[in-house]
This record gives C-alpha cells, sequence and structure tokens, in this order.
C-alpha cells in the first residue's frame, strides 16, 4: 500500500470517499485540485490516505504525494481560461477602434522570461498577418544607458503577467514619451504597467500560484491571437482551440511515454520553427525552471548554423511541430540532426517521427497558429511530470518568485 497526499478544505468530499475504501481516480483528483485553492490557505489539512489502490495514469509511476499539484491545477484551468477570454472580446473591440485613428508603421514589443516567448509569437502574428515590421525591445538601452526615445508612429506592446518589474515599467514610459502608442498585455488590470498603457488588455486567466507560469502564458498566446485578428476586424471560428485543449489537458497519458523515455542526465534541446519557435524556447525555460537543468530552446535554422557541432547521440532532441505546421521546411534539417544519432522527440504532429522516435501528439485543429496556442498544454504537462519523476517540486523552483523585479 502506498501513501498519497491530498490538499482539501471540503470533508464533506474527502471522509466519504476515505472511508469507503474506493481506488483513486482522476475525477477525483480533478475534483480536489481545481476547485480548492491549494494548502496555501491556513484553513486547509492534509488528509493522508493509506489505501489507495490504483492511480490515475499520469501518476502511476512516480511517488508524487502533493508536488505539482498546484501547476497542474492551474494546467487544468487553461481550457477555462481560453473560454473566458472568447467570451470577453469587447476589449478587443475597443482596441480596433482605437486603432483606427493611429497611423502604426512599426510595433515593438517589450517584455521578459515567459512573456517574451510569448513576445515571439506575437510578433510572427503581426508581420505574416498585418505586414508590419516588429522588433523586441532592448531594455538596457533606456535602463542602463538612458536613451532618449523616437517612437513617433510606433505601436509599443508590453507583455507582463504581473506588470510590476521595475525596467519594463521605465521602458514603457520612455516610449510612450517618445511618442509612442503603449499597449499593455497583463494579468493584472490594477498593477503599474496596465495604469501607465494607453490601452490594457487583461489576460483574465485569474490569480496564478506556481511560480512557473502556465495559464498565463497559454492566455498570452490567446490574447496575441485574438489581438491580432480583431485589429484585422475578424474575431470568429476560434471554437477548436478550446475543444482541442480540453482533449489535451483530459489526456492523462498524453506525455507518459516521453517521461519513460527521458532523462535528467543526457542534454536537452528543443527546437521549433516558424509559430511553434515560441513554444520551443517556453519548453526549455519551463524545464530549467522546474528540473534544475540547463536546456537550449532554439530556432531549427539557428541550430544547424552552430550549435550542432555540440550534438551527441546521448543528446535528447525535442521538435516542437505542430500537426499543420509546413514540415518540409524542416526535413533537410532533421536529416543532418537524425545523422548524429540523438535521441529524437516531438511535442505536436507525428507525420515525420521514425518508429524509434517518441511523439506527445498535440492539438489538431487544421490550424498551425490555433495548435500552437494549445499545445502549451502539452509542453507544460512533460515540463511538470519530468521535474516529479526526478522528485523535483515544480511549483517551488530554486531561486525563484512568482514576481521578478529587475531594473
Amino acid at each position: 500500500m502506498k501513501k498519497l497526499g491530498l490538499v482539501a478544505k471540503n470533508w464533506a468530499t474527502v471522509l466519504p470517499w476515505a472511508a469507503s475504501g474506493k481506488p483513486l481516480n482522476s475525477g477525483l483528483i480533478s475534483t480536489l485540485f481545481t476547485s480548492q485553492r491549494y494548502q496555501h490557505t491556513p484553513n486547509y489539512a492534509i488528509v493522508r490516505v493509506g489505501f489507495v489502490a490504483e492511480r490515475p495514469n499520469f501518476m502511476q509511476k512516480y511517488v508524487v504525494s502533493q508536488i505539482g499539484m498546484v501547476m497542474e491545477s492551474e494546467i487544468r484551468e487553461i481550457p477555462r481560461v481560453f473560454q473566458t477570454l472568447l467570451e470577453n472580446t469587447s476589449q478587443f473591440n475597443e482596441l480596433k477602434s482605437l486603432l483606427k485613428n493611429k497611423e502604426i508603421h512599426s510595433v515593438l514589443i517589450l517584455a521578459r522570461g515567459t512573456s517574451d516567448n510569448a513576445a515571439h509569437f506575437l510578433k510572427y502574428l503581426i508581420e505574416t498577418k498585418l505586414g508590419l515590421p516588429v522588433g523586441l525591445t532592448s531594455l538596457s538601452a533606456v535602463t542602463i544607458y538612458k536613451a532618449k526615445l523616437n517612437f513617433r508612429d510606433t505601436m509599443v506592446v508590453a507583455m507582463s503577467q504581473s506588470g510590476q518589474s521595475p525596467d519594463l515599467l521605465e521602458y514603457a514610459k520612455a516610449a510612450k514619451a517618445g511618442g509612442a502608442l503603449l499597449i499593455a498585455i497583463t494579468n493584472d488590470n490594477a498593477s503599474p504597467l496596465a495604469r501607465a498603457s494607453d490601452f490594457h488588455l487583461s489576460l483574465l486567466a485569474g490569480e496564478e500560484i506556481a511560480v512557473a507560469a502556465t495559464k498565463s502564458y497559454a492566455a498570452e498566446l490567446l490574447c496575441s491571437l485574438l489581438f491580432v485578428r480583431s485589429w484585422l476586424g475578424d474575431i470568429s471560428d476560434l471554437a477548436s482551440i478550446i475543444s482541442e485543449a480540453n482533449s489535451l489537458v483530459g489526456n492523462h497519458a498524453l506525455v507518459s511515454e516521453a517521461i519513460d523515455a527521458s532523462s535528467l542526465e543526457s542534454e536537452i534541446v528543443v527546437l521549433g520553427r516558424g509559430f511553434s519557435y515560441p513554444n520551443a524556447r517556453e519548453t526549455a525555460l519551463k524545464i530549467q525552471e522546474t528540473s534544475k537543468v540547463s536546456v537550449q530552446g532554439l530556432s531549427i535554422v539557428d541550430y544547424i548554423h552552430g550549435p550542432i557541432s555540440a550534438l551527441k547521440s546521448s543528446t535528447q532532441v525535442f521538435i516542437v511541430a505542430p500537426h499543420s505546421f509546413p514540415l518540409n521546411s524542416i526535413k533537410d534539417d532533421l536529416a543532418r540532426i537524425r545523422s548524429r544519432a540523438p535521441k529524437v522527440f516531438w511535442i505536436g504532429s507525428d507525420k515525420l517521427a521514425l518508429q524509434n522516435e517518441i511523439v506527445i501528439l498535440g492539438a489538431n485543429c487544421q490550424n498551425e497558429i490555433y495548435e500552437s496556442i494549445v499545445d502549451s498544454v502539452a509542453l507544460q504537462r512533460f515540463a511538470m511530470e519530468f521535474a516529479r519523476k526526478n522528485r523535483l517540486d515544480p511549483d517551488k523552483p530554486t531561486g525563484l518568485s512568482k514576481v521578478t523585479l529587475t531594473i
């Protein structure tokens, strides 16, 4: 018999189940950890159950007790977050009205960390759908070198889940003083960055407790799409994003094979291209945050331009490629990687996978952009379960806090 720690406030739910001697099931786990608000509240209690007969697939192999339950719960909230954003499109319509009277010649995106990965997604969207030049800001130009910015006819989009970091705020204010239209995208309507902006888009993700961002990153991806689609005048036909997100969240065996085959002892490289490149960067970051190991997240083309020289047969190469991604664009690069005989994993499509390569099947929305948004669930699930396998708590990464303040 193995013990499993459960966090619960609703004793009426837990005690009758415990007394019944029934096996643990994923439905109960989901109820306990998505409807309640975790062990950080003093009124919560820990229930120890000593007669667990079986576990859902995602917990079968590793004794995880409470580790990662906050992160898991927040990943499970992603379909709801998507639904909330799609039900609250008025903020995007208001922004569209504002932009009608503005002459925008270029866009700059201001972000750090996970939000910087989402910024790359927004960059691709604006460049491919609107044809405008998009750059990523160099914050030190203002915070260290005190540059005076000339941003007439420029939109600056500041992306930050907390909206609190001093360097982001300082650059945003300098950009606005230099003539930029400042748009903020945050998960806190009352944050300093939201208050400083000309217009604020709310992620509507709700409070996020786990240090490693999950639902807020997914919300940034969808918010970026809604931002660009509203600018174009069409927010429609997005239902598949929610249905596919529900499918991935409900697949408890989604990453099981990849977890079994992966190791903390061998180098990990994560590669993507186009709309999957931001997720490749974010996958690498999530593994670094939760498993205390250095991971590269790169464009597959950039990898071929130099870093491939360090590729070994023991290297674990994760390729992020959604179902609708133009796979011909990476075939030659893939052949060069395979010639060095690394262990290859796929996140998204299985179309180019060889028999000995492992696939984490992603969303199938018949749209590469939608699939890239939903596949954020898969990469987050892998990072979480990989940490659990190695007895590390993904809810409490070493050296990190929920809000990072840099200057």
